[in-house]
């Protein structure tokens, strides 16, 4: 998509912060960080949000959990912990219409009760 923001970084019209990188994953930092560590992974392929995704890109799906796990345990988030969180629609505060999944660490997160 010619106007997306992530689109615009896949094709490297824009540049961003990348952490983690291969041919249908992009992994980057969040510039409005909500934790010490924020990061945002999304796939090259376009889609506004994860049940579209579900739909159209199962796989792709797939490819950005395996990105993240490769990430995190290089960079040693999983030793302590993190967070993966991807939003929906306006009320469920997504805001950038490209499907991505927000990897929140570096500190103890808040808890939603056991």
């Amino acid at each position: 998509m010619s106007d997306c923001l992530f689109c615009k970084f896949v094709s490297g019209e824009l540049k961003t912060d990348i952490v983690f990188e291969n041919d249908q994953v992009l992994g980057f930092k969040d510039i409005y960080p909500q934790a010490k560590e924020h990061y945002l992974f999304i796939s090259k392929k376009h889609t506004e949000n994860i049940n579209e995704m579900m739909s159209s890109d199962s796989e792709g799906v797939l490819a950005v959990y395996a990105a993240i796990k490769e990430f995190t345990t290089e960079a040693g988030l999983s030793d302590t912990g993190f967070r993966v969180v991807t939003n929906l629609g306006r009320d469920g505060g997504q805001t950038i219409f490209h499907t991505h999944f927000h990897v929140l660490a570096g500190e103890a997160l808040g808890s939603f009760g056991s």
